[in-house]
């Protein structure tokens, strides 16, 4: 969902993209609430950085281009990128990394291809993979939640001093219940869930709410009329249909369960935020169907044999890649034509 365009069916009426992105952000708080309130306030700070960065990217890019800074920046899409991009780094990421993973995906993922309406790949998700393959120990460094850190949840000005001055503050950190569920080989999945305090009721400890707080933005976007049900549901139920398919019940090889899948790592913000970007994903309904269909069946594939613990960002950039194809084999026949597109005799 990083960068939008009102192009039917994704928006009806007047609005505006400035009105669009601003819909998006507001959305996005009920999940970085609980995130803030589980995990602290590095979130936030990564935010709120990025967006600075974002910014300073944005009209030095439109600077360059010689384009209007104003009407360009009045419509928050690069603010959004930022934000999206923010969630998805780990709690108290170091400011560099934060200027690394904006700078790239604001003037290579953005700008580079024609700005606004033109990137092939999502702008966010592009930052995202950029700053794992670089930095992997710095984008698997996650903190441990509210109840279980010892040291307590940091505040908003110890969150300060993490992010620029890392050596000053010791933050606690611990393995996602993705890493640790990949990393099983021993343990029933019942022993797994009383050993590690990271796991919550259905998923990890915060972040099943996190997810819930995602899933209730997802919704009142769909309701807004923001995008279509399409790409979010299909994803989600061909995720959840393999995870069904795979589950053994809980033994020490179980992939975990569809609960667990839904409820854990980016599973909704990804399929609200991310696979909805009307720019870099299929156009037709059919074709956002088949869309996120591939995502979710990625997520599950990269996730349970694949090297990366949570693959929303992989998913995505493939089927980025592949959406040409897709719509190509998906796009309606326009009324008197045949499929080739030649007119009917």
């Amino acid at each position: 969902m990083a960068l939008m365009r009102i192009t039917s069916p994704h928006a009806h009426g007047p609005l505006t993209t400035a009105a669009v992105m601003r819909t998006v952000l507001l959305a996005t708080l009920p999940g970085l609430v609980a995130l803030t309130y589980f995990f602290g306030f590095g979130t936030l700070v990564n935010i709120l950085w990025g967006g600075v960065v974002a910014v300073v990217c944005e009209a030095t890019a439109l600077r360059l281009r010689k384009r209007p800074l104003g009407f360009y920046l009045n419509d928050a899409s690069a603010l959004v990128t930022a934000t999206l991009l923010g969630i998805a780094l780990p709690p108290y990421a170091p400011w560099w990394l934060i200027i690394v993973g904006v700078a790239f995906a604001i003037l290579i993922g953005k700008h580079l291809y024609g700005g606004m309406g033109y990137n092939p790949f999502n702008p966010a998700m592009v930052g995202y993979v950029v700053l794992l393959i670089s930095f992997p120990l710095e984008m698997t460094t996650w903190a441990a939640p509210a109840g279980i850190n010892p040291t307590g949840t940091p505040g908003l000005l110890q969150a300060l001093q993490a992010c620029f001055t890392p050596a000053s503050i010791d933050v606690t950190t611990m393995a996602t219940p993705l890493d640790l569920l990949k990393q099983n080989q021993s343990l029933l999945l019942e022993d797994l869930w009383v050993q590690n305090p990271q796991f919550g009721r259905w998923a990890g400890l915060g972040w099943e709410w996190a997810n819930i707080g995602f899933l209730a933005g997802g919704i009142w976007l769909l309701y807004k009329r923001i995008f279509t049900w399409h790409a979010p549901v299909a994803m989600l139920v061909s995720m959840t249909l393999l995870a069904a398919l795979f589950y053994d019940g809980g033994s020490s090889a179980s992939a975990g369960s569809p609960l667990f899948h839904l409820l854990s790592g980016a599973t909704m913000f990804g399929a609200f935020f991310i696979v909805t970007d009307p720019v870099t994903s299929a156009v037709s309904n059919r074709g956002r169907l088949v869309y996120g269909a591939a995502i979710g069946v990625l997520v599950f594939v990269i996730r349970v044999w694949g090297d990366y613990p949570d693959a929303i960002a992989f998913s995505v950039l493939i089927m980025n890649f592949a959406a040409p194809f897709v719509d190509y084999y998906t796009q309606p026949v326009t009324y008197g034509h045949r499929k080739d597109g030649d007119p009917e005799s």
